[in-house]
């Protein structure tokens, strides 16, 4: 009986642990992807399309892109010298996070307050 106790809290462990390198993970995707909502909108959603939203593209797809403007194979007028600031782990984690948006509008600008 004692082993199965000990083998079910191991697995336990290993389970949590897990998930909290995937928290992790979605923290720092997050974080890293943050760069980019200046230009491309909130969580990758852009306001009338350009610069294009990321929400939702292909994880392969935006990995590929950011790889080949960090090569420069690709023309842009900054986003060559934004990738190259990322290391192919980072660049994934960004692709993964846009990847996992749900695609929509950008969210309305909250509206300004009069009387200071």
């Amino acid at each position: 009986m004692r082993p199965v106790a000990i083998g079910a809290g191991c697995a336990a462990l290993l389970l949590w642990g897990g998930f909290a390198a995937q928290a992790q993970d979605s923290t720092q995707a997050r974080s890293l992807a943050a760069a980019c909502f200046t230009c491309h909108g909130t969580d990758g959603r852009s306001v009338g399309g350009i610069p294009p939203s990321l929400a939702g593209q292909d994880k392969g797809y935006l990995l590929q892109q950011m790889k080949s403007l960090r090569a420069g194979q690709r023309p842009a007028t900054i986003m060559h010298q934004q990738a190259k600031g990322y290391t192919d782990q980072e660049l994934e984690l960004i692709a993964g996070y846009f990847a996992s948006v749900t695609p929509g509008p950008a969210a309305a600008a909250p509206a300004a307050r009069g009387g200071f």
